[in-house]
C-alpha cells in the first residue's frame, strides 16, 4: 500500500510545474491563462485538504473562475469556513506550495507546512468545489481532483455555480446545527432563502417598471433565471427582470463586449443593449460576484450607477430604517470604500447621510475586516463588488428591541428581513440586484432619482503595463506610492495642476500591470491627468 508521501509523489509527477512560470495567490486567488494552471490546481488541493484539517475537517471551498477575465483565462481561490476569504497567512502558504520546481520539492514544503502549523494527519479533510462557465473548467477540475485524491480528502463537486453561491454553500454547511445555522446548504435552499426575505421586505409594496440584466454571458444568466422561479410575479408585485447576453454555449463570448467590468471601464452599456430612456439596467460579471447599474438619460448621456452608488443607496436605506425602528442610536452603523470610490460619494456619505467612512486597501478581505468592526457595516468597491454585513451585537439589538408603535415594528420587520435577503458571506450579484431594487421600490424611486443624490466627480482609470507590478509599493491604503521613489512627488505635482484633482496609482493583484485613477472638475481635466500619470508611472517603472 502506497504511503502518503508516494502518493502525493506519484500525483504530482502528472502534473510538472512549467520551469519559468511564477505563481502568486493575489487579491482574486490564482489568476492567469488557463493552459499554465494545471500544476497549481492540483497544489491547491494539497492547501485546502492542510487548512480543512487544522480546522478540524471543517469544509473548505475552492472556486474556480476568472470573473471579469478573458474566456482564455482562469483562476482558482480557496474559501474559509464562514464564507469569507483565506486568511492572509495562507496566501503566502499555498504560493509556496504553487512554486515548488519538483515533485520532491512539493512534498518537502507540503511536509514542513504539516509539521510546521501542527496538523494532525489523521485529521478529517473536507472540500467543496465549483465552477464557472469557461471551457477550460473541466480539465482543471481533473488536476484538483488528482490532488484530492493524494492526500485522503473527501470533497463534493458542485458543478457550475455563481462564485457567491460556492461562499453561501460553505458558510451553510459549517454553521448548520449551531446558532449561526446560515441556510440550507444546497443551490435550491439559497434561492428559497433569498426569495422569502424579498418576499418579507417588499410587504405592502410593488415594484414598477423593468430591470434589464445583462449577465456577461457568464453562469449568473442561469443561475437568475432559476432565482427569477422562486420570486413573486411582476403581476403580484414582484420586479420584472429581463436577462440578456446569457449565452454560455459559446465560450467565447464570456465578458466580450458585455457585464459589470466593459461597462464601469467603458462608460457606456453594451453594444447588444436596447433598452430604451431611463430604463434600469444591470450589468453582473462573469461569476456574478459584482453588479453595476446604469440607464440613458433623457438627453441620451450615459450615466452608471456604480458600486458607490449602490454603497450610499444602501447606507441609506438601513440608515432610515434604523432610524424608523426607534434604533439610530443603538447601531452603529458605517461605510467602507476603498482608493477608487468617488470623491463626490465620500462627501455625500460624511455630509448628507452623517455615517463615519474608513478607507482600505483594494481587496474584498480589507473591506470586510473594517466592515466587521461596525453594527452593521456597509462594504462596496467602486466596481459593484461588495455587501453589508451585521455584527452579532446588531442581531442581539434587533431581536431584544421592544417596538413602540407599528411603524417600529415593521422598519424591524424590514431590517431582520435585510439580514436574510444580503448574501453576508461575500458581495454577491444576484442578493444585490434583489438589495437595489427592493430599496428602489420602498422609495418609489426610478434610476434618475437614485442618480440624483450627488453628482460624480469626473473620473478616468487607466491600465498601464509594467515589466514587474512588484516594484510599486503603496501605503496610506494604497493612496499614495512609497516606492518607486520619486514618482509620489511627481504625481502630486501634477495633481497639483488640476481643480478638484486627485490621483493615484497601485499595483494590479493579478497580472504586470499598474492602475492609474484620476479626479478632475472636467472630463477632459480627468482625461488629461490620468493620461500624465500614466506616462509618470511608464517610466519609474522601466
Amino acid at each position: 500500500m502506497a504511503t502518503p508521501g508516494k502518493k502525493i509523489l506519484e500525483a504530482s509527477a502528472k502534473h510538472p510545474k512549467p520551469a519559468k512560470v511564477k505563481y502568486q495567490y493575489g487579491t482574486a486567488g490564482f489568476r492567469m491563462k488557463a493552459n499554465l494552471l494545471g500544476p497549481v490546481f492540483f497544489r491547491v488541493a494539497l492547501a485546502a485538504a492542510l487548512r480543512s484539517r487544522k480546522l478540524n475537517g471543517q469544509t473548505i471551498g475552492i472556486m474556480i473562475t476568472a470573473s471579469h477575465n478573458p474566456p482564455e483565462d482562469n483562476g482558482v481561490k480557496l474559501v474559509d469556513p464562514m464564507g469569507e476569504m483565506l486568511e492572509a497567512s495562507w496566501e503566502s502558504y499555498t504560493t509556496e506550495l504553487a512554486n515548488a520546481q519538483t515533485d520532491e520539492d512539493l512534498l518537502y514544503i507540503y511536509e514542513k507546512l504539516r509539521t510546521t502549523l501542527a496538523i494532525k494527519p489523521e485529521a478529517e479533510a473536507n472540500i467543496i468545489f465549483a465552477r464557472d462557465s469557461r471551457e477550460s473548467g473541466p480539465a482543471l477540475v481533473s488536476s484538483l481532483v488528482d490532488g484530492l485524491k493524494a492526500v485522503g480528502a473527501t470533497y463534493v463537486n458542485n458543478d457550475i455555480l455563481t462564485t457567491p453561491q460556492l461562499h453561501y454553500l460553505v458558510r451553510c454547511i459549517n454553521t448548520k446545527h449551531t446558532q449561526y445555522e446560515y441556510g440550507e446548504p444546497t443551490e435550491d435552499g439559497y434561492y428559497k432563502k433569498l426569495a422569502a426575505a424579498y418576499k418579507r421586505v417588499m410587504k405592502g409594496r410593488k415594484s414598477t417598471g423593468t430591470v434589464t440584466v445583462d449577465c456577461a454571458n457568464g453562469v449568473g444568466g442561469v443561475k437568475l433565471a432559476k432565482l427569477i422561479a422562486h420570486l413573486p410575479r411582476p403581476v403580484d408585485g414582484g420586479v420584472e427582470i429581463k436577462i440578456v447576453n446569457a449565452d454560455t454555449g459559446n465560450p467565447a463570448k464570456l465578458n466580450y463586449q458585455c457585464g459589470a467590468d466593459f461597462v464601469k471601464t467603458q462608460q457606456r452599456p453594451p453594444p447588444s443593449s436596447k433598452a430604451g430612456q431611463l430604463a434600469r439596467c444591470a450589468s453582473l460579471d462573469g461569476d456574478a460576484d459584482r453588479i453595476v447599474y446604469y440607464f440613458i438619460d433623457s438627453d441620451k448621456s450615459f450615466r452608471l450607477l456604480d458600486g458607490d452608488k449602490i454603497a450610499t443607496l444602501t447606507a441609506s436605506f438601513i440608515g432610515d430604517l434604523a432610524k424608523s425602528a426607534g434604533l439610530a442610536d443603538k447601531l452603529k452603523i458605517g461605510v467602507v470604500q476603498t482608493a477608487y470610490a468617488n470623491g463626490s460619494s465620500t462627501a455625500y456619505i460624511t455630509k448628507s447621510l452623517n455615517l463615519p467612512v474608513v478607507c482600505t486597501p483594494t481587496g474584498v478581505k480589507h473591506l470586510h475586516h473594517a466592515a466587521v468592526k461596525f453594527d452593521i457595516g456597509v462594504y462596496f468597491e467602486a466596481n459593484g463588488h461588495g455587501t453589508v454585513v451585521f455584527s452579532s451585537a446588531a442581531f442581539k439589538t434587533l431581536e431584544s428591541h421592544e417596538p413602540q408603535s407599528p411603524a417600529q415594528a415593521l422598519a424591524m420587520d424590514c431590517l431582520l428581513a435585510l439580514t436574510e435577503l444580503i448574501n453576508q458571506a461575500v458581495g454577491d450579484a444576484l442578493s444585490d440586484l434583489l438589495l437595489v431594487e427592493v430599496i428602489l421600490a420602498h422609495k418609489t424611486w426610478g434610476p434618475k432619482e437614485w442618480d440624483s443624490t450627488y453628482t460624480d466627480i469626473p473620473n478616468r482609470l487607466v491600465r498601464v503595463e509594467v515589466p514587474d507590478r512588484n516594484r510599486f509599493k503603496a501605503v496610506d491604503a494604497e493612496r499614495r506610492l512609497e516606492e518607486p521613489k520619486g514618482v509620489q512627488e511627481l504625481i502630486d505635482a501634477l495633481v497639483s495642476k488640476y481643480k478638484q484633482g486627485r490621483s493615484f496609482a497601485r499595483a494590479s493583484g493579478t497580472e504586470d500591470a499598474v492602475r492609474v485613477y484620476a479626479e478632475a472638475a472636467t472630463r477632459g481635466e480627468a482625461d488629461d491627468l490620468a493620461s500624465k500619470v500614466a506616462s509618470v508611472v511608464q517610466k519609474g517603472g522601466q
